[in-house]
């Protein structure tokens, strides 16, 4: 055990590894990238981080800069729960609920507590938390908060961020505060103190204020984007002042979650499903933007496409037998999940008229043939776990947002970038009323050749998505891999500006370093691993 190590275990109340075996395991997350840790901690207390929290904080007083990230189920694309430092396992000790309240179903929980057990509780109470998505539900809710994750409900219930009244973090000098909408009273009272945590409200106070006309029109873009910090919404008008969005979506970068105080919704187990099948793509996308109009519409909409499907077909076509043989352009999957059975049908009929007036194929789907039907709604995680020889797919494109609206050019232009980089195989789903898709070309880490159309591949990607006002980060942050990018999605004031918040939480720069920002291509080259799988989720079915 190394002298941090030693020094930890005889200060804290969790326990520490330092072996072998331990680090290679932390060393990979879900991402294509590894970094290997010096020491993994398993807190049992937010008293346990604050005190790694000082320990980091006192170190780079002396020179010596060690990084700390707090780590759920390893379950994230973007390199974001990877560390050259100190990995913060939070899941084994910091899994609890607080406390619920029946009548509300507001919910208190630690952040290592899994999305499922969460939804478990909560279903018990005839409650829900939408933004969870419904195929990655091993993940914690430490990590869904600090993506500020959209599961396919947020369609109708919105990000995670809409469901937040307050949050326990500890701080990079190990304070620990409690965030939530103060009073412009109470603000002055944060301002007045001597601490960090009064540094901070004093600083960010001030960046606000010189920074307004940049602000602005990053509200539109954080509006669909979990890129960059949401400063946007810290202070409203009327002069109340939150930190919580800044956390949300911040990846640990600002600091570590350790509670989350969250409102829920109504849960009804009993959805109704409608199914189309198109061969124009340009007309899936026509029928989005008129249920996108709704008032009262569905709970999510969703896409498959034919690339994907063809894919699944040669690999499993069981998988589509509900498809009975034929392979649309597009499968749109629209769910609504209205409490009364009045409301659903409701709904249902102005779904159903807005899908007649194009020419699509339409299932209405009976409830004894849903799940068929939601095996082809997640046949992504079929292909996402299949190798091709030695070609597997890859999450190196995942998480654009689009435009609705230029939708049909999107995909037209997928296909020539894909000639453009040599790529011949790849899949693409997603969220369709929200523009959010998923696309993982199959490559072969192992090749030279293959790594390099990665990168070639990316770098058109996303440089296409921000010049078509997209967003390189939709459904979660944009972690170590696509961190680059911002260059390209926000401006150089915005950019600047981030960078500055990021100094004002984190000086000594010991909060997940390399994520977000500071990681370029080069760095990103030499952490790409020399195999990849998913073994981080192989106890659940992977996500789709």
């Amino acid at each position: 055990m190394n002298k941090i190590a030693h020094y930890l275990q005889q200060h804290i109340d969790g326990e520490i590894l330092t072996s072998d075996d331990a680090l290679r395991y932390f060393s990979t997350d879900e991402s294509i990238l590894q970094l290997r840790p010096q020491i993994v901690v398993y807190p049992r207390s937010d008293k346990d981080i604050r005190k790694v929290a000082r320990f980091t904080w006192q170190l780079s007083d002396k020179g010596r800069v060690v990084g700390m990230t707090a780590r759920g189920m390893g379950t994230d694309q973007t390199g974001a729960a990877l560390s050259d430092g100190i990995i913060m396992a939070m899941p084994a000790h910091l899994n609890r609920v607080i406390e619920l309240d029946p009548k509300t179903g507001v919910i208190t929980v630690e952040a290592g507590m899994t999305l499922d057990k969460i939804q478990q509780v909560l279903h018990t109470h005839g409650r829900f938390l939408p933004p969870v998505s419904v195929v990655n539900t091993s993940a914690t809710i430490g990590g869904s908060l600090a993506n500020n994750d959209s599961g396919r409900a947020s369609y109708k219930y919105g990000p995670m961020q809409e469901f937040v009244r307050s949050l326990k973090v500890v701080l990079a000098n190990g304070e620990l505060i409690e965030t939530g909408r103060l009073s412009k009273r109470e603000l002055n009272k944060k301002l007045g103190l001597a601490s960090f945590e009064g540094e901070l409200y004093r600083a960010l106070d001030k960046l606000i204020e010189d920074n307004l006309d940049t602000i602005e029109p990053l509200e539109k873009i954080i509006a669909h984007s979990k890129a960059g910090y949401n400063i946007s919404d810290v202070k409203q008008k009327d002069g109340s002042f939150d930190l919580t969005p800044l956390f949300l979506g911040s990846q640990g970068t600002l600091g570590i979650i350790t509670e989350a105080t969250l409102d829920t919704a109504a849960f009804n187990p009993v959805t109704d499903l409608l199914v189309a099948g198109f061969a124009d793509r340009s007309q899936v996308w026509r029928v989005v933007a008129k249920l996108n109009e709704l008032k009262d519409g569905p709970s999510s909409v969703d896409f498959v496409d034919e690339s994907l499907l063809r894919m699944v077909q040669d690999i499993n076509p069981g998988i589509l037998k509900a498809l009975d043989g034929g392979i649309p352009a597009t499968v749109l999957f629209i769910e609504i999940d209205d409490e009364s059975q009045r409301g659903r049908k409701k709904v249902y009929k102005k779904v159903l008229k807005t899908l007649e007036e194009v020419d699509a194929q339409i299932v209405e789907v009976k409830q004894e043939e849903k799940e068929q039907w939601e095996r082809v709604r997640d046949a992504a995680s079929v292909y996402l776990t299949h190798n091709n020889g030695k070609k597997q797919a890859l999450p190196v494109m995942d998480d654009a947002q689009v435009p609705v609206e230029r939708m049909s050019e999107f995909f037209n232009q997928l296909e020539s970038l894909m000639k453009a980089a040599g790529i011949e195989e790849y899949a693409a789903w997603g969220q369709a009323g929200n523009g959010l898709v998923h696309v993982s070309p199959l490559l072969d880490i192992t090749s030279v050749g293959d790594r390099q159309r990665l990168f070639k591949i990316m770098e058109a990607y996303y440089g296409y998505i921000t010049q078509i006002n997209g967003s390189i980060a939709a459904e979660y942050a944009e972690g170590r891999l696509r961190g680059h990018f911002n260059e390209l999605q926000f401006t150089l004031e915005a950019n600047e500006l981030f960078r500055k918040i990021k100094k004002v939480f984190d000086p000594t720069k010991t909060l997940n370093p390399g994520v977000k920002f500071d990681t370029s291509v080069t760095d990103l080259k030499a952490m790409v691993r020399s195999e990849y799988s998913l073994d981080h989720q192989y106890n659940h079915l992977p996500r789709s």
